[in-house]
């Protein structure tokens, strides 16, 4: 935070815990704000890397359009998918369509091609694919070719054909870039790692994100399942139950989502006993910073 004022962030932050308490769209569930324009959204939403690349084997279809059920049920909104997940967009847009659901979610997806001209083209077909009318989200993936790409992306805004312009990153790759953007673009979203153990967007990042009013959205919150062999045989500490975690699932997710800048998490599965575990998280008490520091040092111990 070297280079931010650190009473300006602090004030911001402020704001952002606030309008997260205000919020609340029912005491159950944690809802938080997008800093643009004060929309709210649950803080839990679903990832479809790798799992939702099933192509037309229609039983691993309705299996997936159970999981997408049991998302909704437990009040989840954001869905997020890109190009470069397979058959992703098409099993999710199934999906959507076998459950009426289409118009219920929080459609996010991404822009992923080196050309900036072949953007529009591909963005109409993921359109397609989903089944939905316009997108509530589009992001530049991984930053290819971000320039062009948010060109139209912001074209399509203005337009009324997209309401949130974002870019993304992961695994900690290129934040001096995102960084930059984030700085001299008017986006309304960026997604990059961030849990419990990869905590690196917490020095400059996300203290830019609340400062520039920038809504973060947190992917691989498991490392794509990596922490999971990190606390293989160890129980949740005792005071995960202060929290209503139950289960390291619940307790990692918890800690991403309670970070004052970040808006959502969006872990991915294939099964639909870990998607209702993992929208479990949306209820119970939101850990406060000693609580979140507490985690951490009970994470680092292990």
């Amino acid at each position: 935070m070297t280079r931010l004022d650190r009473r300006r962030f602090v004030a911001a932050a402020s704001a952002v815990a606030a309008s997260v308490a205000s919020s609340k769209a029912s005491p159950s569930l944690l809802m938080k704000a997008i800093p643009s324009t004060g929309e709210t959204v649950p803080a839990i939403g679903m990832g479809s890397w790798l799992t939702f690349d099933v192509g037309d084997d229609p039983s691993l279809r309705r299996q997936r359009a159970e999981v997408l059920g049991a998302f909704f049920e437990g009040g989840g909104r954001i869905i997020d998918s890109s190009p470069m997940y397979g058959s992703s967009q098409a099993v999710i847009g199934a999906a959507l369509k076998s459950l009426g659901k289409a118009d219920a979610c929080f459609a996010a997806d991404k822009v992923w091609t080196p050309g900036g001209e072949e953007g529009p083209s591909q963005i109409d077909r993921t359109r397609r694919r989903w089944g939905v009318e316009r997108f509530d989200l589009l992001q530049v993936h991984n930053l290819v070719d971000w320039r062009r790409h948010l060109e139209t992306l912001f074209a399509m805004k203005a337009e009324g054909r997209l309401r949130y312009v974002g870019v993304t990153t992961y695994a900690g790759l290129r934040h001096a870039e995102v960084e930059a953007i984030m700085t001299s673009e008017p986006i309304d979203f960026v997604q990059l790692t961030y849990n419990i153990a990869d905590r690196e967007a917490e020095e400059r990042i996300l203290p830019l994100a609340v400062e520039r009013r920038i809504a973060v959205i947190a992917n691989r919150p498991f490392r794509e399942g990596a922490l999971f062999a990190r606390v293989e045989g160890a129980r949740p500490p005792d005071f995960a139950a202060d929290i209503g975690a139950s289960t390291w699932a619940q307790f990692m997710l918890k800690f991403a989502i309670s970070h004052p800048a970040v808006t959502c998490a969006i872990p991915a599965t294939r099964r639909v006993d870990h998607m209702r575990e993992n929208v479990g998280a949306l209820t119970g008490p939101s850990p406060d910073a000693a609580m979140r520091r507490k985690m951490a040092a009970a994470f680092d111990a292990l």
